[in-house]
């Protein structure tokens, strides 16, 4: 499978990547009620046979048991995984050490010595700054503990310095990991997108799929109900859902083409932008097929552009 790397950072990995937020969460995703880990084992199984092999978790998805449950899939394969994971930068870490200490118990959850991408979960530092922050993620290269170091929900202005500063420690920006979807376009406008392009900062884009949302599965008159606090969500209210429809049925127009589902052509789309890698969460063995088969086929050009110019009213 063509692969991309992240940035500059010589790291390659494989142009879609398995969200694992799902993989214990019970707040958001119902784990244990809906489906349990014979299925996320599956899902697991079905990414490596489909040759997808970059997995994005946190330390904050179900307090660990994400990175608890990846690691224990990862030791019963010989097949190399790229992982990427977060650091949470909540109040209570002011101190560089924190980076490090919260380093140590995802390697541990994992049981790996190091991770090929080190994330900060979002850009609010508290009382920990951005000079301390980046320089303590240096050290973890430095260390052999990461290979690459990346941000999420950075913003333009704060991308350039987390750049700034580890470029006077020798090391690279790899990844801003953003909300970028057909249904979530700030990122076109703000700068983010700009300024990874300029920087050689690969876009990690999360929700890419905008919840479901892009599936069709709870359009209108579907009669299918979200889970979790997603029914609270008004872009899964009548109103939301109406506002989405031209784009929907613009996705179903261009998947019967192909072949495909509207999310495999929203997942398309997405790489189409070039040195965009979606995230696609999935938590059973055929939600990851049908990510899969967004891979191996290309939207044209024009296919691209009238996609890029839907918008929602």
């Amino acid at each position: 499978m063509e692969s991309i790397t992240l940035g500059t950072s010589g790291v390659a990995v494989t142009p879609l990547c398995i969200g694992t937020w799902a993989w214990g969460d019970k707040l958001f995703w119902n784990y244990g009620k809906d489906y349990g880990i014979e299925q996320l084992q599956d899902a697991f199984n079905t990414a490596l046979a489909a040759g997808i092999t970059f997995f994005d978790t946190a330390e904050i998805y179900g307090m660990g048991l994400s990175e608890k449950i990846l690691g224990e899939f990862a030791q019963k394969t010989d097949q190399t995984l790229q992982i990427a994971t977060k650091y949470a930068p909540t109040p209570w870490r002011f101190k560089g050490e924190a980076v490090g200490d919260a380093l140590t118990a995802s390697l541990k959850r994992l049981q790996v010595e190091k991770v090929e991408l080190y994330q900060v979960h979002w850009s609010f530092a508290f009382f920990m700054s951005q000079h301390t922050l980046m320089n303590a993620l240096a050290d973890a290269v430095e260390q052999g503990r990461i290979t690459s170091v990346g941000v999420s929900n950075y913003s333009a202005e704060q991308m350039r310095e987390a750049h700034q500063i580890l470029a006077q420690r020798g090391v690279t920006l790899a990844v801003n990991q953003v909300n970028y979807s057909l249904l979530t376009r700030q990122i076109e406008n703000n700068g983010v997108m700009d300024v990874a392009k300029e920087l050689g900062v690969t876009i990690l884009a999360y929700s890419p799929l905008a919840q479901g949302l892009l599936t069709g599965k709870y359009r209108q008159n579907a009669g299918v109900q979200p889970t979790g606090v997603r029914k609270l969500s008004p872009q899964f209210q009548p109103d939301g859902l109406r506002k989405i429809e031209p784009i929907l049925n613009l996705l179903q127009q261009i998947g019967d083409k192909y072949g495909k589902s509207p999310a495999q052509v929203a997942l398309n789309w997405l790489i189409a932008q070039g040195n965009v890698i979606p995230i696609a969460g999935a938590k059973t063995a055929d939600q990851v097929r049908q990510n899969a088969g967004a891979l191996g086929w290309q939207l044209s050009e024009d296919e691209v552009r009238e996609l890029g110019s839907m918008r929602i009213n």
